[in-house]
């Protein structure tokens, strides 16, 4: 298998081409079925939670970690990725363009406006003394 030039961008083709050829020069093809490919990406996604499962809520940019602790995150996020490129290709699905489709269907279920909306009066109803100046009082 080549290797990929590390400025050059990743794309999903990339990737998806990678996994293919790495497959095919160990015979591996045989077993990368759709369902053993899915039982695949469920267990790395297992160990992708054990990394958070005892930390609680950590901050954006996870500051407070170890490096070593950030490359085995890296790695086990490639994990994922690498089986759910390798699944959506043995499944003849284009995940980028599924993908980019899933994202504007959100944006017509979940419009912009009405979740900031339903994001304020959900704040409102938590803090009830920042109701517009309007306390409930519980009459």
């Amino acid at each position: 298998m080549t290797g990929v030039a590390e400025e050059a961008p990743v794309t999903l083709d990339t990737l998806k081409q990678l996994m293919a050829e790495f497959a095919k020069e160990r015979d591996w093809e045989r077993f990368h079925s759709p369902r053993n490919l899915l039982l695949a990406l469920v267990g790395e996604v297992g160990e992708l939670s054990e990394i958070f499962q005892w930390k609680g809520e950590v901050p954006k940019g996870l500051p407070d970690w170890k490096e070593e602790e950030k490359v085995h995150l890296g790695e086990e996020l490639s994990d994922v990725l690498l089986y759910l490129v390798r699944l959506s290709d043995i499944c003849g699905v284009d995940l980028g363009k599924a993908a980019l489709r899933k994202v504007q269907l959100n944006a017509i279920k979940y419009p912009a406006k009405h979740c900031k909306e339903l994001s304020i009066s959900r704040k409102q109803d938590e803090n009830p003394s920042t109701n517009n100046g309007t306390a409930t009082d519980g009459d």
